[in-house]
């Protein structure tokens, strides 16, 4: 999938700066075609929960941002990611104090 499609699947107006962001972030996310399907699924998964995958600013990652209405959302967007991380061995970062991970890659 080329960077402006997944730009548009994670609701982004895609530019210039943001593909090349993209770009970085396929090559430093491990074994990103492997994934990537997974983490598109997941974006749709969160949306119900309020929560959602996204670039990050400050590093070469997508991130899961967490930002559900309401304690048990969080607690089931968070569940969601868990299983999702478990199911695809897709290794993950929690990000300290926040409701956000960094998706590092295939664990495998």
């Amino acid at each position: 999938m080329i960077n402006e499609a997944i730009l548009r699947q994670l609701d982004y107006a895609p530019n210039e700066a943001l593909k090349e962001q993209v770009s970085r972030i396929v090559d430093n996310t491990r074994s990103f075609e492997k994934i990537e399907k997974h983490i598109m699924d997941l974006h749709q998964q969160l949306r119900v929960d309020g929560s959602y995958i996204a670039l990050s600013n400050s590093e070469n990652y997508f991130k899961i941002k967490i930002e559900a209405p309401s304690p048990e959302l969080t607690a089931e967007a968070h569940e969601k990611v868990q299983h999702w991380s478990e199911k695809y061995k897709i290794e993950t970062a929690k990000v300290d104090k926040k409701n956000t991970y960094y998706i590092k890659g295939f664990s495998h």
